[in-house]
């Protein structure tokens, strides 16, 4: 087998974390896109079909200029599934709860994401995780439950819902995106996802223009989760897997949830506390013992 070289490696660790420092900005900058309830700033379906369709045009461009491999028949139905995941689903379900709770809240929710990756991967991958994995994705299930549940005085809120819904969504999406990954350059795969989603995502971005005045910092938040979130981030997270190793690059990802409490503070001027840090860093620990356990491949 051939050996990696130690260079690509370092340089694959290096991107890996560009790509989780870009995708960590992704819950401030969505919440400080669509604004508060108590003070709405531009529509979440807009800013869920407006990344999408501009970083489609500008996937275009970049398909144009690369002589991209195109892809085939078999492959549509794992890029709709990844459109649904990674274009719609969780854009769409974050930026709705968004409205309805503080980027902290949603940065604990969404740290389960990798453990929930790794369970549908284990699933469409034909896997079958140890009984320990399986103990983690409950306990880290729970731990989020019960954070909710606090953060909500005893009651889990429909913002929480819309959270696990974005979770479900983003990891069926990455499964899919990792499928087709496997069968051409990565950075191609999130570029042919957004321009076949051209089609609905332009023509809603347009249905859904903000009617009334918006914050210029709403319209930054925008810029940002389309520039760097829909498109920028994928190319430097897939490249970083594909020199530096997916099973080592992957572990950086830990780190996202605190990242995303951090950059909370001088975006949106959030309180970090006590309770959220323990929390994220509880998710994240078994996140991490969760990445240690086996899965076997069903024959």
């Amino acid at each position: 087998m051939k050996q990696a070289n130690p260079h690509d490696e370092r340089r694959g660790l290096w991107l890996g974390l560009l790509g989780v420092v870009i995708f960590a900005m992704t819950l401030p900058m969505t919440r400080l896109a669509v604004g508060p309830a108590s003070d709405p700033q531009l529509p979440p379906v807009f800013v869920t079909a407006g990344r999408a369709a501009l970083a489609g045009l500008l996937s275009v461009v970049y398909l144009l200029a690369t002589n991209p491999s195109r892809p085939q028949l078999r492959q549509l139905p794992a890029f709709a599934i990844c459109a649904l995941g990674t274009v719609v689903g969780f854009p769409l379900f974050l930026s709705l709860a968004l409205r309805h709770v503080d980027a902290m809240h949603a940065a604990v929710i969404s740290g389960v994401l990798p453990l929930a990756t790794a369970a549908v991967a284990a699933l469409a991958f034909r896997q079958r995780p140890s009984l320990s994995f399986w103990i983690c994705a409950v306990l880290g299930c729970v731990l989020v439950l019960a954070f909710a549940a606090y953060r909500g005085s005893g009651h889990l809120s429909a913002a929480d819902g819309l959270l696990l819904l974005s979770v479900f969504s983003a990891a069926i999406g990455y499964v899919a995106g990792a499928r087709l990954s496997a069968q051409m350059r990565a950075e191609q795969v999130i570029c042919w996802v957004l321009v076949m989603s051209l089609p609905f995502t332009l023509p809603v971005m347009l249905v859904n223009l903000p009617s009334t005045p918006v914050r210029a910092s709403a319209w930054g938040g925008f810029a940002y989760v389309t520039l760097f979130s829909m498109w920028l981030g994928f190319f430097a997270w897939y490249r970083g897997l594909a020199l530096g190793g997916t099973v080592r690059v992957s572990q950086v990802q830990l780190v996202q949830p605190f990242l995303a409490l951090l950059f909370a503070v001088p975006v949106l001027g959030e309180r970090l506390d006590a309770t959220t840090v323990m929390f994220s860093l509880a998710v994240i620990a078994i996140v991490f013992v969760s990445k240690k356990m086996p899965a076997y491949r069903v024959t």
